[in-house]
């Protein structure tokens, strides 16, 4: 269920750190106060702590909150921590995102114009 983003509107991380110790309704207090967000939309809202191994997902079904926890057995998050704020990524970052890896690519391939062939 964690690795699939497809039923949702939007998809948000909190950068930064987050206290994972909180529950419901401390991260929808965050996700308002914090990001001026509405967590009461069809949106997954992603949280990491210090520990880069496991990560929280604050979802609203229609009648009620679902708190959604990943730890990871071997390896790490690559979770941006530059500033508090909330980022919104894409389906495939998401994906990129619960594989481990980074949802910024390091190196992109540059599009280059064809070559007349001799």
């Amino acid at each position: 269920m964690f690795n699939d983003a497809t039923g949702f509107d939007r998809i948000f991380i909190a950068c930064g750190y987050t206290d994972l110790r909180r529950g419901i309704d401390g991260l929808a207090r965050i996700v308002e106060s914090e990001f001026c967000l509405d967590p009461f939309q069809n949106i997954l809202l992603l949280f990491c702590g210090k520990r880069t191994d496991r990560i929280k997902g604050l979802l609203w079904e229609g009648d009620g909150f679902v708190l959604l926890n990943k730890r990871l057995e071997d390896g790490k998050f690559q979770w941006p921590r530059s500033k508090k704020e909330a980022k919104e990524i894409t389906q495939r970052q998401f994906r990129w995102l619960t594989e481990g890896l980074s949802i910024e690519p390091s190196k992109s391939v540059n599009k280059v114009q064809p070559k007349r062939v001799f």
